[in-house]
């Protein structure tokens, strides 16, 4: 696994920001907050988490239109994002706020989407921990932590957080979301020319499951305490 960094408040005019490092790949995560719920949710007793996701146009070797923010792959991440954190909020506790969590990744060097959900909830919990100090929340929604890794087959070998080289090359490759139980919450796979054993697919668990290990024992390190 490649090696992370988490700089927190790292811009002053969100409620919450975090810039997530995992190698070469960064991406800036903000959260904002209003107290107000989707017209949908009304009378509901329920907030609403939600993330977009975007890749800026610097952020790859070859420039990104801004037309690509409405394309399907960043609403498709977008929601992958979204649904991860809902997965582990409590949305009773935080009746009457919305809270929407921007990805917007800087420079791309394989696992943008994974690194997003890393660094989305440190930012949220950040939030939410911030909130409760304020006493506008009775307490943190968040039942678990959250961690996502990408992992593969490059050349016959199983490989965890694929860099770009990697991952244009993987013969299978992986996206993984576990909580704190290493229950799924989201996986996402594709064997890239041929099947893949169910071995393999256990192997890769394994592999993923060691490494949100480790990605939880940052995530702690990074707590804000009440």
């Amino acid at each position: 696994m490649r090696k992370i960094k988490v700089t927190k408040n790292f811009i002053n005019s969100a409620e919450n920001s975090v810039l997530y490092e995992s190698g070469n790949t960064k991406v800036l995560v903000t959260v904002s907050v209003t107290d107000r719920v989707p017209d949908w949710l009304s009378n509901s007793e329920k907030g609403w988490v939600t993330a977009e996701y975007n890749m800026l146009p610097g952020s790859s070797g070859n420039r990104i239109s801004r037309k690509s923010f409405e394309s399907g792959r960043s609403k498709e991440i977008s929601r992958l994002i979204g649904r991860s954190l809902r997965a582990v909020c409590n949305l009773g506790i935080i009746n009457g706020y919305s809270f929407t969590v921007d990805c917007d990744v800087l420079e791309a060097d394989g696992g943008t989407r994974t690194a997003s959900i890393n660094g989305a909830w440190i930012a949220l919990n950040d939030t939410f921990t911030k909130m409760v100090n304020e006493n506008k929340l009775v307490q943190n929604p968040l039942t678990s932590k959250v961690g996502a890794i990408s992992v593969g087959i490059v050349d016959g070998e199983l490989v965890a957080d694929l860099d770009y080289a990697k991952d244009s090359n993987a013969e299978v490759d992986l996206n993984l979301v576990l909580d704190e139980k290493f229950e799924i919450l989201e996986i996402q796979g594709t064997a890239e020319g041929k099947p893949f054993s169910k071995d393999n697919l256990d192997s890769l668990f394994n592999i993923a499951k060691e490494c949100v290990e480790e990605i939880f024992k940052i995530q702690n390190l990074s707590l804000i305490h009440i």
